[in-house]
């Protein structure tokens, strides 16, 4: 079964002197949530970005493929610690997204778990998103 999300944004005036706000998305998860152009390609100041939100959902998506795949090695994780860091250049656009992650899973080796991060930046589907786009994972146990 195909899921649908979405979001709702208002952005008023210009690129770079404008300002936007994510109004809302259905779930109430968040929002609203301010942005600017220098929020995106300077300092965040308080602000979020479309790259900010990416970085979330990248992290959130691995993290998830990753646990999915250990389990079904036969070793469901503890826990996985996420990050994800993702690189936007002005006039060329996202360029690259780090992951990093920490796991606490008895029984795994550190080879099997890196094969599983590997495995997972690969697959998750916002990885898939971002087809062209360099990605990286440093994974360890705890």
């Amino acid at each position: 079964m195909a899921t649908e999300r979405s979001a709702t944004v208002t952005w008023n005036g210009d690129l770079m002197s404008g300002t936007g706000e994510i109004d809302e998305v259905p779930s109430g998860a968040f929002g609203p949530l301010q942005v600017t152009w220098s929020s995106r390609a300077e300092e965040s100041n308080g602000k979020t970005s479309p790259e900010e939100l990416l970085a979330a959902a990248h992290a959130t998506c691995f993290a998830m493929a990753l646990s999915h795949g250990l389990a079904q090695g036969g070793h469901a994780p503890e826990s996985v610690h996420t990050s994800a860091t993702v690189t936007f250049v002005p006039g060329t656009g996202v360029t690259k997204s780090a992951l990093t992650v920490t796991g606490t899973e008895p029984g795994v080796s550190e080879d099997e778990f890196r094969a599983a991060a590997e495995n997972a930046k690969e697959n998750c589907p916002v990885s898939k998103a971002l087809a062209g786009v360099e990605k990286t994972v440093e994974a360890r146990l705890a």
